[in-house]
């Protein structure tokens, strides 16, 4: 497995887990960026505030979050590592936009790791967040 490959695939579990920054930090550069285009994450431009944020979202709302990783490709010759997932859960614990649902959530997802030598620099993640919302009773 590359060194890349290796990286991606233990800050995407620590992050997917909820650890936070502590420990996703050793995976990444100190100010690396963060990006998505929903709304969820508006404001959102580190990956330290995005990785605190999942940890916010699993130890409040969602505290059985899990995920399904699908596939995990590698594309060396842009230092990039792409990981295609699964989240589920259910809102039963405090937080979020309104009280527990008890409505579940399974929403696809997928991360883009771009890397500068051994660790990430930027990530994107592609997600339909209003479809994710709706599903917890979130949204409209």
């Amino acid at each position: 497995m590359s060194s890349i490959k290796e990286t991606a695939a233990r800050f995407f579990d620590a992050c997917e887990t909820g650890k936070g920054w502590d420990a996703c930090s050793r995976y990444c550069h100190p100010d690396a960026t963060f990006s998505a285009q929903t709304d969820t994450f508006a404001g959102v431009d580190t990956l330290a505030g995005y990785t605190e944020a999942m940890k916010d979202l699993i130890a409040g709302p969602v505290p059985d979050a899990s995920y399904e990783l699908k596939s995990f490709a590698v594309d060396d010759d842009r230092d990039q590592v792409m990981g295609f997932a699964v989240f589920r859960g259910t809102h039963t614990g405090d937080g979020g936009p309104v009280p527990p649902t008890a409505r579940a959530v399974e929403t696809d997802y997928v991360y883009v790791m771009e890397f500068d030598r051994d660790r990430i620099r930027h990530m994107t993640k592609i997600w339909n967040d209003g479809y994710a919302m709706r599903q917890l009773g979130w949204g409209a």
